[in-house]
């Protein structure tokens, strides 16, 4: 047959075809938004693959806390939450309460005629309604019938009964209880959809005074009579004044990228600390406080190779009244081999027990035992367990190595006796000059001395180690910091670590517990790689997370204990002049110190 034809027969009336069937059929919002399916359950509702289940909260206590919901509100997983408030007229409100006052009073008066013992219950809901009724009289409350319905979302039933039992744990825990809305799941769906819509009706009568606590958003506030200034509160800009040594413990962790305002930061804290009469240390890996040092007559020691300043790692610190000496002489010696594993590059487990038998040695060859009094000693130093080494069979390998750290450069700061003197309020010592494969050992060794120093004598102090994730490069420097740390409250000392990457700190196996021992956190501005752990780490929202990314210089996320705010770094301009960092504007004030010395 011809197309021609064809053409021709369906031109006719009889076989045309309907209009219909070649037009494309509209797509309406409705179906872009709709779900593939909607299964109706009396106990949850499947939206496509989604599970949706809905309660309501039908008991409250007689009290409620402020802000009792926030916990509900934070927690990180997606849920509808509706709340329906309805005014009652109050002249209805006092009507009823008049004669349920009127019951109560009749009860009570019939158990005193029947010398019965007195009921608290009874007694305590005659004052309340009292109470309610002049609060009422007065214009001061105002009654409301109140709903508060929840709409959880899960992945599977299992999901779903996870985010229940955790639901109720924080509900149940403040004796507030919740139901399933069972075969009304569809109109608690629509209830705490976007359409004030109210469906259940299931409610709850509340005066003002408790109606306001279920507000949900609410900013902490960090202000306490006691401690210094941290910065402003960007929620509600309440100043956040806080003493670090009022928590369990006064450690702290800061985690920053570069040039977040992280070192201003710490700065700060150090210069408020200082005119409140704490004692700070500083490991300052690039020489950054140096400039503060000088400002507040502070000891600032450059540590490097060719330094005159020293440290003799076999230092013994003096033991306390209620320390054992043979302890502290035991613990030194674990310490040493720890600092002497990363000083020689590892050792086997055989040399590992050589070198824990050299040191007990080297110690009795200058006559000092757990019998000794350790503030009349003189220390040994690297060469003398060099040569006792030597004395002993199979160790060729370890005196090679040791003799590296004896003799030439490396023997004028690992083989000298200690010439450093920290009586000073503020110490600083400066490693930037150190070579850069000598830095983890360095460190090992200042931090050594240090605890040495704290546990000789109970004082508040602050111990700064910044750039933690040097010493964190090794087990064995991480460790130490780690007990350092731990031990840190005994010793009225708060330890303050601060890293530009989380990941890098994260990587040792002692991060998370550093940070679990740290009741202070101040996170700054995050790169887009460290973000998710920070994330994870710190069990940020989303919210929290894009403030991170998005954070200017000198804002953040400070947290003390099981608080958190926004915070933003401020400071006088007497203060700015002596932590700033800014490269420009430590060179104006260089050149100014220079115009005013001619």
């Amino acid at each position: 047959m011809k197309i021609p034809y064809l053409k021709k027969i369906f031109k006719t009336e009889k076989y045309k075809l309907p209009k219909k069937l070649f037009e494309k059929e509209t797509i309406k919002i409705e179906d872009i938004i709709s779900p593939s399916s909607v299964e109706l359950t009396s106990d949850h509702i499947k939206l496509g693959n989604k599970l949706v289940k809905t309660f309501f909260i039908f008991s409250y206590p007689r009290y409620l806390s402020t802000a009792w919901f926030s916990p509900v509100i934070n927690l990180s997983t997606p849920m509808d939450i509706s709340l329906f408030t309805h005014p009652i007229e109050t002249e209805m409100v006092l009507k009823q309460l008049r004669k349920k006052v009127t019951e109560i009073q009749a009860e009570l008066m019939e158990r005193e005629e029947k010398g019965l013992i007195r009921d608290p219950a009874l007694e305590t809901a005659h004052q309340d309604m009292e109470s309610l009724r002049d609060n009422l009289q007065t214009a001061q409350e105002r009654m409301f019938r109140f709903s508060l319905y929840i709409t959880i979302y899960g992945n599977t039933e299992k999901e779903l009964k996870e985010t229940e039992i955790t639901l109720r744990q924080i509900l149940e825990s403040r004796l507030i209880y919740i139901k399933p809305a069972s075969y009304q799941q569809k109109q608690g769906f629509i209830s705490c959809s976007p359409y004030g819509l109210d469906q259940l009706n299931i409610y709850t009568s509340m005066n003002t005074a408790s109606l306001s606590s279920i507000f949900p958003f609410v900013s902490f506030d960090l202000s306490s009579n006691e401690g210094i200034l941290y910065g402003v509160n960007r929620h509600n800009n309440s100043l956040i004044l806080f003493d670090r040594f009022s928590l369990e413990n006064a450690n702290a962790c800061i985690f920053a990228k570069s040039g977040s305002g992280k070192s201003y930061a710490i700065k700060l804290e150090i210069l408020r600390s200082l005119m409140l009469g704490v004692d700070v240390i500083v490991i300052d890996p690039e020489n950054e406080y140096e400039f503060l040092s000088n400002a507040v007559d502070g000891s600032y020691f450059d540590i490097s190779l060719s330094s005159p300043h020293h440290i003799n790692p076999f230092d013994l610190p003096i033991p306390r009244e209620d320390e054992n000496p043979e302890d502290v002489l035991r613990e030194n010696i674990i310490n040493l081999v720890g600092l002497l594993r990363i000083m020689l590059g590892g050792l086997t487990p055989e040399e590992d027990a050589v070198i824990d038998q050299a040191l007990t040695e080297t110690y009795k060859a200058k006559d000092i035992t757990a019998e000794s009094d350790f503030s009349q000693i003189e220390a040994p130093l690297m060469n003398d367990f060099e040569m006792v080494l030597e004395n002993m069979e199979g160790t060729e390998s370890l005196v090679k190595r040791v003799g590296k750290f004896t003799k030439g450069t490396y023997a004028g700061f690992f083989n000298q006796p200690s010439n450093v003197s920290m009586k000073n309020k503020f110490v600083v010592f400066g490693i930037r000059d150190m070579e850069e494969g000598l830095r983890p050992m360095a460190m090992f060794i200042i931090l050594r001395y240090i605890w040495k120093t704290i546990r000789a004598e109970l004082k508040k102090r602050i111990l700064v180690v910044d750039e933690a994730w040097w010493i964190m490069k090794d087990e064995d420097g991480a460790s130490f910091l780690f007990g350092v740390a731990k031990r840190a409250r005994k010793y009225w000392l708060g330890v303050t670590t601060i890293t530009q990457d989380i990941g890098d700190f994260m990587s040792s196996s002692y991060g998370k517990p550093i940070i679990t021992n740290s009741s202070l956190q101040l996170l700054m501005k995050q790169s887009p790689a460290s973000i998710d752990v920070a994330q994870n780490t710190f069990n940020l929202t989303n919210e929290e997370k894009y403030l991170l990314l998005e954070a200017a210089v000198g804002e953040g996320i400070f947290f003390a204990g099981q608080k958190r705010v926004a915070i933003k770094i401020i400071a006088s301009y007497a203060e700015d002049q002596i932590v700033t960092t800014s490269p420009e504007q430590v060179l104006k004030i260089k050149q100014a110190k220079r115009k005013l010395e001619k």
